[in-house]
């Protein structure tokens, strides 16, 4: 596989990053998962961890290199990580389970196929050209399909950030996944969180990726967030992949150059902290975020 690939986030206006974001790669497949921890339930941010770590441990034990049932991984994975968030809430004796909504993607033999719950994103891209998106699980985007919204009332919709469907909640959650679909020289999936696409123009998220690598663009993008946002800024999350970009791109992988059963992951692997004092402060989320951008650095330039 070839491949250009690049991640950030920001904090925005909020005084935690519930975000999480990392992906997985062997020689014959790559997952990749954005989290976004939610804000109105305890400890959002620690479910989100939860489902990133729960989801690429799968990853590791099943991509051998590559997953034999990609739609099966993506469908067992989720629902494992819902029951562990389930898990911590008994083991911490929490009132109410923390909770996240989620959108993962796996690539291998050139196909795609994506999962999620909730508002998280994915955006499948070609030339500038919007070829498929996931379906908010939202009460707004199933008034729309419904036709009891017009689709461009939803923007500014009071209830626009009303989530149906997420991991943690009470009853078991459903898990929307694509098909497998084949991918192009230079198509583009993004995965983002609410604090990207919703704080930009549809348009003018996808001219961001048009013409410049994933390195540059998927930084802009979090930061034209932020700022679209202003004083109300969400926490913006991005993670971009170009299949096999040009040549000209410096920041473009190989998995061929990995060694039979090895795993790159920026995914921090170990124990979620189980302590009531598990929310990260604004330096340890900034420090985790430069972990991972010196991760993808020191892969980029082997």
């Amino acid at each position: 596989m070839r491949f250009s690939i690049f991640q950030d986030s920001a904090i925005g206006a909020r005084t935690v990053n519930q975000d999480r974001m990392g992906y997985c790669y062997t020689r014959d497949s790559l997952l990749m998962i954005v989290a976004d921890g939610m804000g109105g339930h305890l400890r959002g941010e620690v479910a989100a961890q939860i489902v990133m770590q729960s989801v690429a441990a799968s990853f590791q034990r099943q991509a051998t290199p590559a997953l034999a049932d990609p739609i099966a991984f993506l469908d067992a994975a989720l629902r494992r990580a819902h029951r562990e968030i389930l898990q911590y809430q008994q083991a911490n004796h929490l009132p109410e389970p923390p909770r996240t909504t989620v959108v993962a993607a796996v690539v291998q033999a050139g196909l795609a196929w994506w999962a999620h719950a909730g508002d998280s994103r994915l955006y499948w891209i070609r030339d500038a050209t919007l070829l498929a998106r996931t379906r908010d699980h939202s009460k707004v985007e199933t008034l729309v399909s419904m036709g009891l919204l017009a689709p461009h009332l939803q923007d500014n919709h009071p209830e626009r950030n009303k989530v149906l469907n997420c991991l943690g909640s009470p009853f078991e959650p459903t898990i929307e996944i694509s098909r497998g679909v084949p991918l192009q020289p230079g198509d583009t999936l993004l995965l983002c969180s609410d604090g990207v696409w919703g704080a930009l123009p549809g348009e003018e998220l996808l001219l961001a990726l048009d013409g410049v690598s994933v390195a540059r663009a998927v930084p802009e993008l979090v930061r034209s967030s932020v700022m679209a946002g202003g004083r109300v800024a969400d926490n913006a999350t991005a993670l971009a992949m170009r299949w096999e970009g040009s040549g000209a791109e410096s920041d473009q992988l190989s998995s061929l150059q990995l060694p039979q059963g090895a795993i790159t992951t920026t995914i921090a692997m170990g124990e979620v902290e189980a302590s009531p004092a598990s929310e990260l402060s604004e330096d340890e989320i900034e420090r985790t975020i430069r972990e991972i951008r010196t991760a993808i650095a020191r892969n980029e330039s082997r």
